[in-house]
């Protein structure tokens, strides 16, 4: 579970980077929000990513911690 929690957490800290960094007509297809040439930055979808990361590794260390 812990080993799980963690691969998430880094799948949801590269989309993160991605949507900082990237406009959203340069983001790969697969990824919602993308939208052939369009100049927008998806602040809010990085956002939720960024937390969703912390919350992921916050989870997998508890549960890591958890085994006696």
């Amino acid at each position: 579970m812990k080993l799980f929690a963690y691969l998430l957490a880094i799948v949801c800290a590269i989309a993160a980077i991605l949507y900082f960094t990237m406009q959203a007509g340069s983001l790969p297809t697969f990824m919602p929000g993308y939208a052939p040439g369009s100049s927008r930055i998806h602040t809010t979808h990085a956002i939720a990513a960024t937390i969703a990361a912390i919350v992921l590794v916050v989870f997998g260390w508890i549960a890591g911690r958890s085994r006696a």
